[in-house]
């Protein structure tokens, strides 16, 4: 191996020496955790009351609980993988089943709500009066609990004959709109009088100068409330499952697992959860990354 070889690996290792020892860290509090909270109901329901037993034998009972107060890291891996692999994916049994639910709600919404706040920054950017008169109430919007709007929002469209993905993707906008306005109102406000200044001696409408000024100076504004907005999106797509009592969906798992006890299923969902707003988030990056090369070689 070369010298530059070496000190590749090395400095690769370096980086992840650190998240290694974070995710050892958070692991062995995890199983500490789990055994202090499951000792109690192990010690009530699965050592025998009349016979001896050990510690060990507490902590073997811990671990192996069918429905722990919190489950051990590998009851969750052990139910996370038996939730991909031993069920067929049309199956609600099987997690992608219900991740490409809540995925397709996610999408929708966030695809709605980023048309909507880039309507409303261009709005406001562009007149006193709408800026006004919305930005507050765009503000003031966000102080009102999505639990609260989401069963208002169900019994809405659900008069009007709206069902399936469609609330869904409603209460999702609702949550993604938010970040994308406010940051793309500041990035069409971010060039400088003297940009604007010379724009204005070529005659420039305001369109144009919308789309050769203002809106390539945004781009490195939108990209990140885009990130906030579709890891957004997920959570409202998730929380518009609980209350119409939906057959699929993670959240309507998590809703399952709630009825019936089983906080492994919970956790599982919980896990497939962070790792499905990580891939939208990172295909949000991957595209960031795209424009904003392309424009740097434009």
């Amino acid at each position: 191996m070369t010298d530059s070889a070496w000190k590749a690996v090395t400095a690769r290792l370096q980086q992840g020496l650190p998240v290694a020892v974070l995710l050892l860290a958070v692991l062995l509090a995890w199983y500490a955790g789990a055994w202090l909270l499951n000792a109690p109901g192990a010690i009530e329901r699965v050592l025998p009351p009349d016979e001896a037993w050990t510690w060990q034998d507490l902590l073997t009972a811990t671990m192996h609980m069918q429905r722990p107060v919190l489950p051990a890291p590998h009851q969750v891996a052990l139910d996370f993988w038996s939730g991909l692999v031993d069920w067929p994916l049309d199956s609600p049994r099987n997690l992608l089943y219900h991740v490409a639910v809540t995925a397709e709600s996610t999408l929708w919404g966030f695809v709605m709500g980023t048309l909507l706040g880039l309507v409303l920054s261009v709005s406001i950017v562009h007149s006193r009066t709408l800026d006004r008169a919305l930005l507050p109430w765009i503000v003031a919007s966000q102080t009102v609990p999505v639990l609260a709007i989401a069963p208002i929002v169900l019994v809405i469209l659900g008069s009007l004959g709206f069902a399936g993905v469609a609330p869904k993707a409603v209460i999702a906008m609702y949550l993604c709109f938010f970040p994308v306005t406010v940051a793309m109102v500041q990035g069409l406000r971010s060039p400088q009088r003297i940009e604007t200044e010379m724009l204005h001696t070529y005659a420039a409408s305001r369109w144009q100068a919308l789309w050769l000024l203002r809106l390539p100076a945004a781009l490195p504004f939108l990209f990140p409330a885009l990130r906030v907005g579709i890891a957004a999106g997920l959570v409202g797509a998730m929380v518009a499952e609980l209350p119409t009592g939906a057959q699929a969906g993670l959240g309507a798992r998590l809703l399952t697992g709630s009825y019936y006890g089983n906080t492994v299923q919970i956790w599982s969902t919980l896990v497939m959860s962070a790792l499905l707003g990580l891939t939208l988030t990172g295909v949000v990056a991957g595209v960031e990354r795209i424009v904003l090369r392309h424009r740097g070689q434009s």
